[in-house]
């Protein structure tokens, strides 16, 4: 099995779309995860840049965040008609709401599965502060209300809200573990979503909770005999990123953490490497 690498936008958009595909191909990405950008100038800037160097695109939804649950859905609708016809190898979809009944968020996972089914584009639900994905229990709710239900995992959200490394929660894990197709390789813990660095030996206990989650997808995906799985290195800037007082300056660099976790994981898992 192939694990291939994956830069956000998110925290990058400083950087033009040529200099951005240019350092993330320098860097060894086999491609970006970004939402389709609204212009069309921009969208051909993005695709040009992605074509000339290579790359390949895991389209991002999040835009949808209306709390009045008609406009949504039909928001969420036009959003990924408009990105499967984009053609990203898969979409990530930040859905629904936390707050939305489980009945209203079950129609909108009932939309995406109806689309992907329409599109061939595989729509993945990123578990997620804020989302029908917020936590363990409820969306375990919505994996055993839907079979076909496939995720990505970024339980640096669980650890937070939670405030735990979900030590008592093992069973709900596994579930998830056993639907995610695609994660997220940032570092949670108890007091946040992301550490301010996971190299650091500090965050030494955080990491290996992380690691031991992303190995059992690994694992799960060698069972499945899946050619490729993809990981997207998704330490983000501000309010993700830890700033000093009063001067505002990020405590790392946000680009050599995403790298250092590239790196770390291609160490981890260069046995698998085919």
């Amino acid at each position: 099995m192939k694990i291939e690498f994956y830069i956000p936008r998110w925290g990058n958009r400083h950087l033009s779309w040529p200099d951005f595909a240019s350092k993330a191909r320098q860097a060894g990405y086999t491609g970006i995860e970004a939402n389709l950008p609204a212009g069309a100038e921009e969208q051909q800037a993005m695709f040009s840049a992605l074509k000339d160097q290579g790359l390949h695109w895991i389209g991002q939804h999040f835009e949808t965040a209306t709390a009045d649950f008609k406009e949504h859905l039909r928001q969420y609708e036009s959003r990924l008609y408009t990105l499967t016809a984009a053609k990203p190898i898969l979409i990530n979809s930040q859905t629904g709401k936390d707050f939305f009944t489980f009945e209203q968020n079950s129609e909108l996972i009932m939309l995406a599965a109806k689309i992907s089914r329409e599109t061939g584009i595989r729509i993945l639900h990123e578990t997620h502060r804020g989302k029908f994905s917020f936590c363990t229990t409820n969306t375990a709710a919505y994996l055993q209300q839907f079979p076909d239900l496939r995720l990505t995992a970024d339980f640096s959200h669980w650890c937070c809200v939670a405030e735990s490394y979900l030590q008592d929660q093992q069973e709900i894990l596994q579930l998830a573990i056993g639907r995610a197709d695609h994660f997220h390789s940032r570092v949670g813990f108890p007091g946040g979503p992301q550490v301010n660095h996971p190299g650091a030996p500090e965050w030494e206990e955080a990491l290996g909770f992380h690691c031991a989650w992303w190995d059992a997808i690994v694992q799960n995906h060698l069972h499945l005999k899946t050619e490729v799985l993809t990981v997207t290195c998704e330490f983000g800037p501000y309010p993700y990123m830890p700033q000093l007082p009063f001067s505002r300056e990020d405590v790392s660099d946000l680009w050599e953490l995403n790298r250092f976790m590239k790196t770390f994981l291609e160490k981890r898992y260069a046995h698998l490497a085919v």
